[in-house]
């Protein structure tokens, strides 16, 4: 079966299955690897994925519930020449460890910036609740969201638009 869809802006197709789960789509025939296999059961938030500007686990979805939908990982951020704001925040806290488990965090995080671009220090810990962090850069992880998020309305208030 080929099932088109929108990964990061451009138009992709891939030949699999419709019950091939997103996160195989996105890594073994796609090539994107910034997703990440943490416990193939939506326990731990590493496959995170924007499906429509929502979150969605990668794991557990198949690839024909995103025909002809919009999809964003980590690669879709920003590139190394010019970091998304989120990205930018979480090299300056030093917010990771290992690092497994940041792309399914930042995606979750973007999603709530998206949605709200004044959070509480609440609303980033509930956005981020179905994230597992096992080297304890939990506080650090916050101050980063939240850095991200006043960097994002100061970019907006210089140029009058959202970045």
């Amino acid at each position: 079966m080929d099932v088109a869809f929108t990964v990061n802006g451009e138009a992709r197709r891939v030949d699999a299955a419709e019950s091939t789960s997103l996160l195989e789509a996105l890594r073994n025939h796609l090539g994107l690897m910034g997703t990440r296999y943490g416990c193939g059961q939506e326990q731990c938030g590493c496959c995170m994925v924007l499906v429509d500007g929502q979150p969605a686990y990668a794991c557990t979805r198949e690839l024909g519930t995103v025909a002809d939908r919009q999809v964003m990982t980590v690669e879709g951020l920003g590139t190394p020449a010019k970091l998304h704001p989120l990205q930018r925040a979480f090299l300056d806290e030093q917010a990771g460890q290992c690092g497994y488990c940041l792309s399914g965090i930042l995606i979750s995080a973007k999603a709530l910036l998206d949605r709200n671009p004044n959070p509480s220090r609440a609303d980033v810990i509930a956005a981020l609740d179905k994230h597992l962090c096992r080297c304890g850069a939990h506080q650090r992880i916050l101050r980063a969201v939240e850095r991200a998020a006043a960097a994002l309305r100061a970019q907006e208030t210089m140029t009058g638009r959202p970045a």
